[in-house]
Order: structure tokens, then C-alpha cells, then sequence
């Protein structure tokens, strides 16, 4: 029999890692049914409303959704759906099932986590009709390749991998008919913040190296050395939580750094409240509308924490640089 191997340290992180999908999922469900923003598919994914999310919360991810959406459609119509997505860290997303509602499909959607994350997510789509519905629909033969930690399909394909293992990754993704000469949008979304500043930097040199037409949104934190950050940081020590890239999360200008440094040819990169004031402001006033927010100042600080940074290399010149807000 095997030798167990000794549990780290890491093994404890990669579970408080983990556990982050489950807090963002039910802050969305929250959220969305408080109608910020709709999402059909959300509730498969998290059992019950939950509690009570503060004002300043459910704005915060209503910029970030928003935020993220606006600049991923703003690809897909630029590359008019021919091209893939990578949804790296995806945690239980329903970009997929939004994108085939809205006729946005991408020629292939890509999703990665860690294995234990995907089992959970394959055996929720496997088991709610509205869920797999979709991918049978998109699908053209009449069984779907599956075994624990992946399932693909012609349209989506989900793979459990450790994003800190390139190598594995890039061999994962090309057995799913990854395919280099198309435009690829990355999206993650607080996942480098958790790898140390080498091996999110090797992840983003991968995709710049494979990719000859690409974009890649990061949305984390920000301004972390501040108090503010600071106090971040401690409550998810407190959980066990390391945010092992954080010295990257100071600042705009170093988020666009860690983009110009391993290849890519332009970056951008703006702080949630920036990105909040720059949303369709008809609909930011009717959200505004649906909870007293006592202390903007709340807000402020915490879309002051927050960025996206985008960085685009676009060897076919479709003009992926003019991608903002």
C-alpha cells in the first residue's frame, strides 16, 4: 500500500481556496434575488438564498459582473463568435449557460478548477435538466465524454487541473480540442491573488506564448498595503486564506506590469469604482433604488480594493487594444 503523503500547509490553503467559490456563488444567489442583476442558473448552483448580504455587497458584485460581462460580450462580438474562452479558476460560473441564452456562444467554452470543484460542478449539471439541457443542444453526437474530474462536450468542456501545473494544464486543455490559432479570451476572477507572483506570472506568460490573438480580464484586489487592505487580508488569514500574490494587488500600475512583463502588447487596468461610475448609469440608479445604502463611503472603499485589468496581443488586427469602457 502506498505511503499516505504527509498533509501540508497548502493542502489547508488550497481548502480555504476552495471554499472562496462557495462564498462568491452565495453572494450571487443573494443578489440575484434581490434582482440586481438576473441569473436563471445561479440557484442550481447554491441551494438557498442564505443570509443577508450588506448593501455595499451586492453592489460590489453587481460591478463586478457588469463590470467583467461588458468587456467579455465586448470580445465575443469583436471576434463575431469565432473564437474560445478559458475561464480559469471558474469555481460554479454560469457564463456559459448566459452566453447561449444571449446567442454569444464562443466556438468552445473552457472551464478549470481544481478537480474536487469540478466534480461538484459536473454533478450539478448532470443532475438539473436546465443545467445540461444546453449543452446536449449545442452538442452533435449523442453521448457526452465524462469521467470525474472533466466532461466535454462540441461547445463547453470543464477540466479539473491545478493552474500551478502549466504543463498539465496546457496538455489538459489541447486533449479537449483546445485550439492556439483561434482568439481567445482568459478570464479569471480572484484567482491569481491566491498563486504566488511566479506562478501566476507563468500562467499568463503560457497564455500569451500559445495564443497569437488573446485577451486576458483579471479582476482582484487592489490597493492592498493600505489599512483597509489590510484588514482584507487578516479576516482571510483568519480562514486560513493566503493571498499569495497580493504584493501584485498593489497597485493599477503593478496589475498591468505582471500583463507587460510576459508578453502581452497592451494593458489596462481601472478600480471598481471607476468601473461602477462608467456602467450604464440607468441601471446603476434603478439597483441604487432596490436598498438604502447608509455610508457610500462603504462602497467607495470597497470598489476602491477592487480592479479589472485587461491586456489584449491581437496579431489579427481586429482591433482588440480599443476593448474598454
Amino acid at each position: 500500500m502506498a505511503a499516505r503523503q504527509p498533509f501540508t500547509d497548502t493542502d489547508t490553503s488550497d481548502e480555504a481556496v476552495r471554499a472562496t467559490c462557495d462564498d462568491a456563488t452565495i453572494c450571487k444567489r443573494f443578489a440575484t434575488s434581490k434582482n440586481y442583476w438576473k441569473d436563471p442558473y445561479i440557484q442550481y448552483f447554491a441551494r438557498s438564498v442564505g443570509e443577508r448580504k450588506a448593501p455595499e455587497i451586492n453592489r460590489g458584485y453587481y460591478a463586478r459582473v457588469k463590470g467583467v460581462n461588458h468587456l467579455l460580450d465586448a470580445f465575443i462580438r469583436k471576434t463575431e463568435c469565432d473564437c474560445q474562452i478559458i475561464n480559469v479558476g471558474a469555481g460554479l460560473d454560469t457564463t456559459f449557460w448566459r452566453l447561449k441564452d444571449e446567442n454569444l456562444l464562443p466556438q468552445k467554452f473552457f472551464e478549470v478548477d481544481f478537480p474536487t470543484v469540478v466534480a461538484r460542478k459536473i454533478h450539478n449539471i448532470k443532475t438539473k435538466p436546465p443545467l445540461s439541457k444546453p449543452l446536449i443542444e449545442t452538442h452533435s453526437t449523442d453521448s457526452l465524454l465524462l469521467d470525474a474530474h472533466s466532461l466535454d462536450s462540441d461547445r463547453y468542456c470543464i477540466i479539473g487541473a491545478d493552474l500551478r501545473d502549466i504543463s498539465n494544464l496546457d496538455e489538459k486543455l489541447k486533449k479537449f480540442q483546445l485550439n492556439p490559432e483561434l482568439p481567445t479570451l482568459l478570464l479569471s476572477e480572484c484567482v491569481l491573488v491566491y498563486m504566488t507572483p511566479s506562478q501566476s506570472s507563468n500562467l499568463v506568460h503560457w497564455a500569451a506564448e500559445t495564443f497569437h490573438t488573446a485577451m486576458f480580464i483579471n479582476y482582484e484586489q487592489l490597493n492592498m498595503s493600505d489599512r483597509f487592505g489590510q484588514v482584507m487580508i487578516e479576516n482571510l488569514q483568519r480562514r486560513q486564506c493566503t493571498l499569495a500574490g497580493v504584493e501584485v494587488c498593489q497597485s493599477l500600475d503593478s496589475q498591468k506590469e505582471r500583463f507587460l512583463k510576459t508578453g502581452w502588447e497592451h494593458a489596462d487596468a481601472l478600480d471598481m469604482m471607476t468601473v461602477y461610475s462608467m456602467l450604464p448609469q440607468e441601471d446603476v440608479a434603478r439597483i441604487e433604488r432596490l436598498e438604502f445604502l447608509d455610508e457610500r463611503e462603504l462602497l467607495q472603499q470597497l470598489l476602491q480594493h477592487y480592479s479589472i485589468c485587461w491586456a489584449t496581443k491581437d496579431k489579427l488586427n481586429l482591433g482588440l487594444s480599443q476593448l474598454a469602457f
